[in-house]
């Protein structure tokens, strides 16, 4: 097979190709600099390094889990201010990172990928980018993330607002919000961060609700100083208070979504806490108390970390809005109940395409077969989260089934160990393709959808959650029924043999 761009290479130009330049990316990096695979090349679309770190700006933008897990285990980072450091810090992390493992020159920025083809006769990834160039790749490790693209609102009359309007991933630094008018659309973990912030300074704030949040207190302390010198004096303190956030967080969400019918009283203990953290935010207002409460259960929704978001709503200023909105006016917003409020901007927090978005950009494998669509018309399948049957010498970091809820870090940790492993394997037997067998990927599959039963996904509460977790056939190909340390087990115990390995038929390897 030779592509639609033209004959491909034998030899590509990079040993391994990675997408993203997040920390997805970047974890995809340093491993593959750990395991002394030299030729590699990392893409991304945006001008720096960060991902959603580097895009998102919002008012209030913070990390939603300890700073502790939220870092790469082997790079602990002695510089945080807070165990919930805001975006700045992120965006500081990512650097450090690129700099200590000398990255930089392995990084091609603004190179938005535009599509993926494979070579089935030379084994080789051609990849397009926007400005009309090309590369190729042995293998690609797609590194895209989720939080990425941008999602707007289908509401009637949207563009036919005269005013400001701003998505919370694409904020405008010079926007200023002192004495204006401000209408919230979006009530996730982006509003939740943001509304505290602007409404001390905006004149009204009206925030539109279509389906609340389980919140909880956010224990955000500042780290001293001396603090911060004895983490970069003994990294050993700071590893080992990660393995306690590490050991809560599994414990409080990911354990009790996973095994939600072997221990439910985790989600009723969990739900009892944030109704009695929301009755001391709201001061005894029994109204805005059962219009704040979530009606699903814990787990069905992503849950969040609140700092005053509760409390904002008792200001004088500010009002929650749960009538669904009918349309948009050049003025303002007209809801279903006839009212119509005026406003100067508009602040979109209305997250991202999560699933529609993965991969965002087409991507051609075997008999010319398009990821998304095998994915549209199959169901969003994958073998151990990691790769797909007829998409040989690809993996992915972040893909249907890989995060399991809990640390981010943990995820990258063991996607890039699954991914090494093969391509090491392959080296080891001078192959050029490595692609996984189908009965092994659709075992794999099927475990995943059976062990889904157990999970707090299939209680018919989340139907009403309006989740990212679930796709239009009721799965939740967003969350991988599984613990992090169970995950990470088998990245580095799955049978090596579930992959095929071939040579191109000239014997050229990498």
């Amino acid at each position: 097979m030779t592509g639609r761009g033209g004959e491909a290479r034998e030899t590509p130009e990079h040993e391994v190709l990675v997408i993203g330049a997040g920390f997805s990316g970047i974890g995809a990096a340093i491993g593959l600099l750990r395991a002394g695979i030299e030729n590699f090349l990392v893409l991304d679309e945006q001008d720096d390094v960060g991902g959603s770190w580097h895009a998102n700006r919002y008012p209030g933008i913070a990390v939603d889990i300890s700073a502790f897990s939220y870092s790469f285990a082997f790079e602990p980072f002695a510089s945080w201010s807070r165990a919930f450091p805001p975006g700045e810090e992120l965006r500081a992390y990512a650097h450090h990172c690129v700099r200590a493992y000398g990255l930089r020159p392995r990084l091609r920025l603004n190179a938005r990928v535009v599509r993926a083809e494979y070579h089935e006769t030379e084994h080789v990834w051609e990849v397009f980018l926007a400005d009309g160039t090309l590369t190729t790749a042995r293998f690609v490790i797609c590194a895209t993330g989720w939080l990425t693209k941008p999602k707007a609102p289908d509401i009637e009359g949207f563009d036919r607002f005269v005013g400001t309007v701003v998505h919370t991933a694409r904020w405008d630094p010079s926007l200023d919000l002192t004495g204006r008018r401000v209408g919230v659309i979006g009530t996730g973990a982006s509003a939740i961060q943001l509304v505290p912030e602007i409404a001390p300074v905006v004149e009204r704030l009206h925030v539109y609700q279509r389906t609340p949040t389980w919140i909880f207190p956010k224990p955000d302390l500042p780290l001293p100083e001396a603090v911060r010198a004895l983490f970069g004096a003994a990294p050993w303190t700071q590893r080992a208070i990660r393995l306690l956030t590490d050991t809560v967080t599994e414990l409080s969400f990911v354990i009790a979504m996973i095994h939600y019918r072997r221990f439910p009283f985790l989600v009723w203990g969990g739900e009892a806490f944030s109704r009695l953290y929301l009755r001391t935010q709201v001061r005894g207002d029994r109204d805005l108390m059962d219009r704040l409460a979530p009606r699903y259960r814990l787990g069905c929704k992503r849950p969040s970390f609140g700092k005053g978001y509760w409390r904002t709503f008792t200001r004088d200023n500010v009002r929650l809005v749960t009538e669904p909105i009918e349309r948009i006016t050049e003025t303002g917003i007209v809801t279903a109940d006839g009212g119509e409020q005026r406003f100067d901007v508009l602040i979109l927090a209305t997250g991202f395409r999560v699933l529609d978005n993965l991969p965002p950009f087409p991507l051609h494998g075997l008999d010319g077969r398009e990821l998304r669509e095998f994915w549209r018309t199959e169901r969003f399948q994958t073998y151990e989260g990691s790769s797909v049957k007829s998409f040989p010498n690809l993996w992915f970091i972040v893909g249907p089934y890989s995060f399991t809820g809990g640390s981010w870090f943990g995820m990258i940790d063991y996607q890039v160990t699954h991914a090494l492993r093969v391509i090491g394997e392959a080296r080891r037997r001078r192959a050029t393709q490595a692609v996984v067998r189908p009965e092994k990927h659709d075992r794999s599959f099927h475990r995943t959808l059976r062990r889904q039963r157990n999970t707090v996904f299939f209680h018919d509460s989340c139907r009403t959650a309006n989740s990212y977790y679930f796709d239009e056939r009721g799965d939740a190909p967003a969350v991988r029924p599984a613990s992090t340390y169970e995950a990470a087990w088998r990245a580095r115990h799955f049978d090596l043999d579930d992959y095929r390995y071939d040579r191109v038929r000239s014997g050229a390897a990498p």
